[in-house]
């Protein structure tokens, strides 16, 4: 039934179909179809930053970015969601188009710039969820804020979020804000991180819980450099590692229609450069959780992320182009994988 309707989706430009998409996830929802479409939720439960996830596939981040479909979302059998990315102020991100399918590497373009509700309409959603898996909220900063003042907004964020999340994901790797990976590196991240850490450690004990932190990072790095911001991220007491971002890098797809297109490249193509950073990223790290994220097509795919390192994975491209029947393809894979 997918198939059908993605052909039918496949037609309209990209982000149109995405809107049209989630739309009809909440129909389906409301009429308690939701389920049906990715089946029971598999029960995998395992425990990591001390959160309980009830399986180890997740939502990445950039779907559902100011969390309007999150209970649809929910129910498709995800054991955690991600949303945002969010900023202080509301942002209507880069000029469409932005959004681009190559279909033949089942990967995407983006270049939204995180086009957002702002963060006060985002806690709003999901102080009425319903979805009683984990929530991940990822903050980042606003397009018009220079990055030597980004912590600032940073900060907002967390404060309005913390109450509300599950665990927060700091967002530096995207490609789409122009500076922001700059903050991956040397003395910006752990000013960053050591800041966030402090603030997140104070909000945790007004609260009476533990709201962990994980960091979002990008492919396009080297071994060394992973190092680097792993040492950082140690130092720095963060909770865990998400890997990988979209990748800049345009080699797996040279020659493609849309491939010259500016933006992150997500799907297929980012899948081994994906896992060799969350293989150095566990050389260096060996007891902080990582969650992997980067091409993830098939059960088989999903555990040979977590092969390379990975203790979560999160699918994003691969739940375009597949739809929800991944969900529970790779959750089954995962609880085989373990015996």
């Amino acid at each position: 039934m997918y198939a059908l309707a993605r052909s039918i989706l496949f037609r309209l430009d990209a982000e149109t179909a995405h809107g049209y998409a989630l739309s009809a996830l909440d129909l389906a929802h409301r009429l308690k179809l939701a389920a049906r479409l990715g089946g029971a939720r598999v029960d995998d439960p395992v425990e990591l930053m001390g959160l309980r996830f009830p399986n180890r596939v997740g939502l990445a981040a950039g779907l559902d970015k100011n969390a309007d479909h999150l209970d649809g979302l929910g129910a498709l059998g995800f054991g955690f969601v991600e949303v945002g990315t969010v900023t202080p102020r509301p942002q209507e991100g880069n000029p469409r188009p932005r959004l681009f399918r190559l279909p033949e590497q089942e990967a995407i373009i983006n270049r939204m710039g995180f086009n957002n509700a702002g963060v006060d309409h985002l806690v709003a959603q999901v102080k009425g969820r319903r979805y009683d898996g984990v929530i991940g909220i990822n903050i980042g900063k606003n397009l018009t804020t220079p990055v030597d003042q980004a912590v600032e907004d940073y900060l907002i964020c967390l404060e309005k979020v913390h109450a509300h999340a599950d665990y927060v994901t700091v967002n530096i790797s995207s490609p789409n804000t122009p500076g922001l990976r700059n903050l991956q590196f040397g003395a910006h991240l752990d000013a960053l991180l050591g800041t966030l850490r402090e603030a997140g450690s104070r909000l945790d004990q007004q609260a009476g819980r533990r709201v962990p932190l994980a960091v979002k990072i990008a492919p396009d790095m080297t071994d060394e450099e992973v190092g680097l911001v792993a040492a950082s991220i140690s130092a720095n007491g963060i909770d865990a590692v998400i890997a990988t971002n979209t990748t800049v890098s345009r080699e797996a797809v040279a020659g493609l229609a849309h491939a010259d297109e500016q933006g992150g490249l997500s799907g297929r193509p980012v899948f081994e450069s994906s896992n060799r950073v969350i293989r150095e990223l566990r050389r260096h790290l060996p007891e902080i959780p990582i969650v992997g994220v980067g091409g993830i097509d098939s059960g088989e795919a999903a555990v040979a992320k977590v092969a390379s390192g990975a203790d979560l994975v999160q699918l994003y491209s691969g739940f375009i182009y597949r739809g929800p029947a991944l969900i529970g393809e790779c959750a089954e894979a995962l609880k085989a994988a373990r015996g």
